[in-house]
């Protein structure tokens, strides 16, 4: 079986499922019932954007569900991503998982390397003081033992939203 042929296909989704996870991928409303909000936006009722909600998370198709924190106006104005490389594939998995677990860091992928580029996995840390993150690095690379990385420092951001896709 080819690679292509095990992948499953893209769910549909009606007009309806449309309009309410387009809703639900933006900002939820504010108050005490956001779902219920939304329902009222699309002409439907709260149980089924909740049945909706539920069953894409059961498949899969949500990861997770939950509140998106702007570091920056919550005081951690701070933040690199740092390159790490990690030669063996399952050292890296392993890595990652103990990188993953610090609360400094947002995210944490492993992706393909290059020649001209071998680092593998990537760490995106946030501080609220400069240095913070140089000592999350020091504290990792000790923790570890992974010493080879490239730390990126933010000097501008250009643009953060979340990805519409309705």
């Amino acid at each position: 079986m080819s690679h292509t042929a095990s992948k499953k296909a893209a769910p549909s989704f009606t007009d309806t499922e449309q309009r309410i996870l387009a809703l639900a991928g933006a900002d939820l409303p504010d108050g005490p019932a956001p779902f219920a909000s939304i329902a009222a936006q699309v002409g439907c009722g709260e149980d089924e954007v909740l049945a909706l909600l539920s069953r894409l998370k059961d498949e899969g198709v949500i990861r997770r569900f939950g509140a998106t924190l702007r570091h920056q106006k919550a005081g951690y104005g701070h933040n690199a991503m740092v390159a790490w490389r990690v030669d063996d594939e399952a050292e890296a998995k392993r890595v990652g998982k103990i990188m993953a677990e610090r609360p400094e860091i947002s995210h944490c992928y492993i992706r393909r390397t290059y020649p001209q580029w071998r680092y593998n996995l990537y760490t995106m840390i946030h501080g609220k003081n400069p240095g913070d993150c140089l000592e999350v690095v020091r504290a990792i690379s000790e923790s570890t033992g992974v010493t080879d990385h490239q730390i990126l420092q933010s000097v501008r951001e250009l643009k953060k939203i979340s990805m519409r896709y309705f």
